[in-house]
């Protein structure tokens, strides 16, 4: 089992960046792709960017690539994404998942494990 909290949300202006932070603790944490996802007011939640265990294989959303970087500390067992060049569409709440796997997927069913969330405001 896997317990994860979200840290550094918060309201930033366009163009400007955030670093979201996921602690982690639990067994294994080594072993366990990690992702972000983000759900906005009446919408689905989606992907944002996964890693591997080895950090090897990263994966982004279109709407993240050159913008967002994920990263993980295996030893701190933490998970970071740093955002920059924000826009008002990237305001949601972002969760931290942990999957039971090494290899990072999008599909938020694949993760068994979630955090409950940091908001992000991104203001025009």
């Amino acid at each position: 089992q896997v317990q994860l909290v979200e840290s550094g949300g918060g309201l930033v202006k366009a163009g400007g960046s955030l670093r979201l932070s996921c602690a982690a603790s639990g067994r294994s944490f080594s072993s366990y792709a990690m992702a972000w996802f983000r759900q906005a007011p009446g919408k689905e939640r989606e992907f944002v960017a996964a890693i591997s265990w080895s950090a090897l294989t990263l994966k982004y959303a279109d709407s993240a690539k050159g913008r967002f970087t994920i990263s993980r500390d295996n030893t701190k067992n933490t998970v970071s994404l740093q955002m920059i060049s924000l826009k008002p569409d990237d305001t949601a709440v972002y969760y931290c998942a942990a999957s039971t796997g090494a290899i990072p997927q999008q599909r938020p069913d694949s993760y068994g494990y979630w955090g409950q969330g940091t908001q992000v405001t991104v203001s025009s």
